[in-house]
């Protein structure tokens, strides 16, 4: 259940207002926005249509930066996406549009030119855009008409330049059994012309997060430049024989796969499917020659546990990679492995560091890698030395949430709990940090958001436990005011410092409302052991730092109402929050659930990636079932007695639907208040702005009619 950002852009609810099972339930939405341009408190409205910087990377010269923008289209319900370019030689340079719907930036190795994909009839392709340098640098206003390169039939998923910028590699979602992209094509729009609509699988996945298996994988190949410039339409396959999804689904990316220095070798991590895929996180890395000359080789197949994320030393003599020790445990911590390519000999770069890095890249010298972390509620990026193991701190306070190296440059994009990300530069050590855009500028100086604090309790065994508190907008001392506490999901993830387009606490803080949130036991950024405790232990050591950690909020924080408070949380938050419905449901006001698990048991059935099931509960259910059993919350529904508002979407295939109507059936039979919402275009998360808008408000009004002051008549 741990979950990364992903986008959907369908149209929905545009025009049409929302229904409920009493029809005054939702009140409509407009079709359009206005923002307030007054001074107010941070809202929903405010929150959709912020700018959403993303994707940064340094030119190979480090003067320029090149990122994605995400605007929002309110009337069309959507993202449109962006790509711009920031000349960094100095302050005061205008920021450049280079490319309208488009993502995924990267510069070629002159840094004259800039690959992006974007769509060409109907198509996403690889397009070049080229530059004339002149003795003030790049013409970034004057560049030349962008170029398609790629010329495939099918989607480009992901892809990776050469290191001479002569190649390229390419993943298509292609049927194994074609030998061409072509023969995919045909066998989609076969299909597509059927009338029969029925699919016979034969084995699991039979879906993922939000979307039915159709039989493709994901597979890697490699395309070489022509003399102008262009790719052939039918690549030369590397992943020959692999079955496997690369890179893999629902979210994986380029970083699962990296070229040689000379440009000879390609390595890629994948997990092989077989019939074991939904209970297997048996990632391993791979190598083979970028002529396709020969078949994958597996560097990592000693370890039956996740093997990913390779980056090559630039000597090409050392093969550097993130490896769990634990199989089929989505959460163990990823030490940093490197592999000496010539003896195949392996050592833990950092087995001293109690953190799980990610999103790893290598200085030019070789002699530092960089990686991210969730590190005592924020997200540094850190300086792992690559001799010693030694690892060192250089970019804190906040989220870093991506960044790009060149020479002697950090660039990087970080947020907080009060600003979303914006670009940032720095020397290679992190030193002289500079915010260097400001997208959200204007709209921020006109909202009043709520001030933070992180502090720690004691709790389960006495151990030490960090949550944070957020003011509402306009807080005044010496008022009380209602709280809404935040159960966060996963439940190996963390409320950190870092901004969020949903779960944001200042959507909260902006409609008068406290917010304390805890990281219990189960967290991320507290070591190992303080992560894995929850496993086994779903209803038993994260409740009891609930409990602790809402009453020393309440005895640390004087203007937290603890006789209006609610509590609210999605996917494990959600499950937690059906637990306290029937174990600790003295505090609330009211519930809000959004996504969580209702029935243990059914849950194990109906969810798709099994290896999180039986590792949380040490087993499969009809081998140990009275663990899944020992926390279930449809057990204690004869206890329910606090209103829950209820939220499932048609597209969880995570926690899927019948989780939310089973529990809202269970409210309605009990006669407790209750409302239940609903979206058909909707997975795991509510993306879309219009959905997101409505859901807000829905869940606000939940909150408000039930804290609201005695005599207030509200």
């Amino acid at each position: 259940m741990k979950q990364a950002l992903t986008a959907a852009l369908l149209l929905a609810l545009a025009t049409a207002p929302a229904l409920a099972a009493d029809t005054d339930t939702v009140a409509p939405i407009d079709t359009a926005i206005t923002l307030d341009h007054a001074p107010h408190p941070f809202n929903v409205r405010d929150l959709v249509m912020m700018q959403r910087v993303s994707d940064p990377q340094l030119s190979p010269d480090g003067r320029y930066a090149a990122f994605g923008v995400r605007s929002t289209d309110y009337a069309a319900n959507k993202g449109v996406n962006a790509i711009e370019v920031l000349d960094l030689s100095h302050d005061g340079k205008p920021v450049t549009v280079v490319a309208k719907g488009a993502s995924s930036p990267r510069w070629a190795p002159d840094g004259k030119s800039l690959y992006y994909v974007a769509s060409a009839g109907g198509t996403a392709q690889l397009w070049r855009l080229d530059f004339t340098a002149g003795k003030d640098g790049l013409g970034l206003a004057a560049a030349k008409a962008p170029v398609q390169v790629s010329h495939g039939v099918l989607d480009v998923q992901a892809w990776k330049l050469s290191p001479d910028g002569r190649s390229v590699l390419l993943s298509y979602a292609v049927f194994t059994d074609c030998g061409t992209l072509a023969c995919t094509k045909q066998k989609q729009d076969t299909r597509a012309s059927d009338k029969a609509t029925g699919t016979l699988y034969k084995k699991l996945f039979v879906r993922h997060w939000d979307t039915w298996s159709d039989g493709t994988r994901n597979q890697l190949y490699l395309g070489r430049f022509d003399a102008n410039g262009q790719l052939p339409a039918e690549p030369v396959l590397l992943s020959r024989g692999i079955d496997g999804d690369v890179p893999s689904k629902p979210f994986g990316d380029d970083s699962e796969f990296a070229f040689s220095p000379d440009g000879k070798t390609v390595y890629f991590d994948v997990r092989i499917a077989g019939r074991s895929e939904p209970w297997s996180t048996n990632f391993d890395i791979y190598k083979v020659p970028t002529d396709g000359s020969a078949a994958p080789v597996n560097l990592t197949a000693d370890n039956k546990a996740w093997d990913a994320w390779p980056v090559p030393s630039p000597d090409g003599k050392t093969l550097y990679y993130l490896a769990m020790k634990v199989p089929g445990f989505e959460a163990d911590r990823f030490g940093i492995m490197a592999l000496d390519l010539a003896t195949g000999a392996t050592r833990e770069l950092d087995p001293q560091w109690d953190r799980s890095p990610g999103g790893m890249d290598i200085s030019a010298d070789g002699k530092t890698l960089y990686v991210t972390a969730d590190d005592q509620g924020q997200h540094p990026l850190f300086a792992v030395d690559t001799a010693s193991g030694k690892v060192g701190e250089l970019v804190g306070n906040g989220s870093v949430d991506g960044y790009s190296l060149a020479g002697s440059r950090l660039l990087l994009a970080r947020s907080d709990l009060k600003r979303p990300s914006d670009l940032y530069v720095a020397n290679a050590e992190g030193k002289g940090l500079k915010q260097v855009t400001h997208y959200n500028a204007a709209l921020l100086k006109n909202t009043h958001e709520g001030d933070f604090e992180f502090f720690t309790f004691k709790g389960w065994n006495n151990e030490p436990v960090q949550g944070y508190v957020v003011k509402p907008a306009g807080y005044q001392a010496g008022k009380k005011y209602p709280v809404a506490f935040i159960i966060h999901g996963g439940p190996q993830g963390a409320m950190t410092n870092g901004w969020s387009y949903r779960w944001n606490p200042q959507t909260y803080a902006g409609q008068g409302f406290a917010v304390v949130t805890i990281n219990f036991h189960g967290s991320t950024g507290y070591g190992q052991k303080f992560t894995d405790s929850i496993s086994g232990d779903w209803g038993g050591k994260p409740l009891e730092d609930l409990k602790l950690g809402w009453q020393a909020a309440l005895d640390k924080y004087g203007f937290l109402d603890g006789n209006r408070a609610c509590a609210l949380g999605a996917s494990y938050g959600g499950f937690m929050t059906y637990w306290i419905a029937g174990v600790w449901n003295q505090p609330w006001k009211c519930l809000i659930d959004h996504d969580g698990v209702f029935d243990a048991r059914m849950m194990y059935y109906a969810t798709e990636e099994l290896w999180f099931e039986e590792h949380e509960n040490g087993g499969t259910q009809y081998e140990v079932p009275a663990n899944y059993e020992k926390f279930n919350p449809i057990d204690h529904v004869k206890d329910w007695r606090v209103p829950m508002l209820v939220i499932h979407s048609d597209l969880d295939y995570r926690i899927p639907l019948s989780q939310g109507l089973g529990a809202f059936t269970a409210l309605q039979r009990r006669g407790i208040p209750s409302e239940f919402l609903t979206f058909p275009d909707e997975n795991h998360w509510v993306l879309k702005p219009h959905n997101s808008v409505l859901w807000h408000d829905t869940v606000n009004a939940w909150l408000k009619q039930w804290t609201a002051e005695p005599g207030t008549g509200k």
